[in-house]
């Protein structure tokens, strides 16, 4: 051997069962095991992947391009999961969509800033409300992905123009999942945290005073957007005793509660079980491999229901948002969820977490989350 691993490395005798090691090479920050698999390479992979993930390291097997013998090499490198300098691009994204949810708050405040760009701080409540949800839902990802030692950045935020001013948040991981027990927790930390900051968020909102309409605006012929109410809407105004419109066409739901309903929409698309989002993390801990099957018929649903809408003929354009789900989750299937390193069935406690999970997206549920009302 001309070089030796290092000390909290893997040693050429723990591969040994599947990996016949011929040389241990240095490769700047990496380290090569050569030689020749024992086992077919996916396997190879399958049982080495915990191995050196327990110690500390991501690794990967590639055929050694040019060698006529059919050498391999096993490259292993040391996992990081820190936060490297200060994060400018998760920064300048989360301050741009205090801006976008700052001024898609004027709409729901009927603030008018064609004067005073500066009266758009007047919609903080809103933009505070919308940022807490999804910060909460990111934050229960990367906790929990610290946790696991799984490599994750810190939430990317989304800005996009009014009426809501995001499309979300995202995390990155680097890095493959040590086991379904670990991608169960990743996956159903985000929505069950962000649910509860939705809910706190909600019932807050619910006991503001209703904001007033300008006359003009109540009563203009003009074409407005009507709401679905989710069931978990409903028995947050029906605990708390508080209405969820009024006769009055001048008095309006606080902004503030429509941010809630905002968290709700959100946390039922990202539970949809496919792919990488956050259902198809949890159903694929569940179900294993056989997440697969029902995520191809996931697109296939969303279709179908966006048929039945469109047969209806009264909401055609409110049936858009069903057909380009059924696009993204298309694309999501094709390219699969994340695959564990382990497949260890999970015990009866994360099952039944899994399960309370999907139940939570049920309550979320809208089949129209809004028409258009000429």
């Amino acid at each position: 051997m001309s070089t030796v691993p290092p000390a909290d490395a893997p040693s050429p005798e723990d591969l040994t069962p599947v990996f016949e090691v011929t040389d241990v090479r240095r490769d700047g920050d990496r380290v090569l095991y050569v030689g020749y698999p024992r086992e077919p390479p996916a396997t190879v992979e399958s049982e080495l992947a915990p191995l050196f993930y327990e110690q500390g390291f991501e690794m990967h097997l590639q055929a050694r391009g040019g060698s006529p013998s059919g050498e391999y090499a096993i490259v292993a490198s040391e996992r990081s999961i820190g936060i490297d300098g200060i994060p400018w691009k998760n920064v300048a994204l989360a301050l741009a969509t205090i801006l976008t949810t700052l001024y898609a708050g004027t709409v729901w405040y009927h603030i008018d800033v064609a004067a005073n760009p500066l009266h758009a701080l007047q919609a903080w409540p809103f933009s505070l409300a919308i940022l807490t949800i999804l910060g909460v839902h990111e934050f229960g990802h990367y906790i929990t992905s610290r946790i696991h030692r799984v490599d994750a950045s810190l939430p990317y935020f989304i800005p996009i123009p009014p009426p809501f001013g995001t499309a979300g948040a995202i995390i990155r991981m680097h890095g493959r999942m040590p086991s379904r027990k670990a991608l169960l927790d990743i996956g159903a930390s985000g929505p069950l945290a962000g649910i509860v900051a939705t809910v706190v968020v909600t019932v807050i909102g619910l006991s503001l005073d209703p904001i007033t309409v300008p006359r003009s605006i109540a009563t203009s012929d003009a074409a407005r957007i009507e709401f679905a109410e989710p069931l978990l809407l409903r028995g947050l105004a029906w605990l708390t005793g508080q209405p969820l419109s009024y006769a009055d066409p001048t008095r309006q739901l606080h902004p503030v509660v429509f941010a809630g309903w905002l968290g709700m929409l959100v946390t039922f698309l990202n539970l949809l079980p496919v792919g990488q989002l956050d259902g198809g993390h949890v159903m694929r801990a569940l179900l294993g491999r056989r997440q697969e099957t029902v995520a191809a018929a996931i697109p296939a649903v969303l279709f179908g229901f966006a048929g039945i809408l469109l047969l209806r003929g009264d909401v055609s354009i409110e049936a858009g948002i069903w057909i380009v789900w059924g696009v993204f989750t298309g694309v999501l299937a094709f390219f699969g969820p994340a695959v564990p390193m382990r497949e260890e069935p999970l015990d009866r406690k994360r099952q039944a977490i899994g399960l309370v999970t999907f139940v939570v997206g049920a309550l979320c549920f809208m089949p129209v989350p809004f028409r258009i009302v000429v």
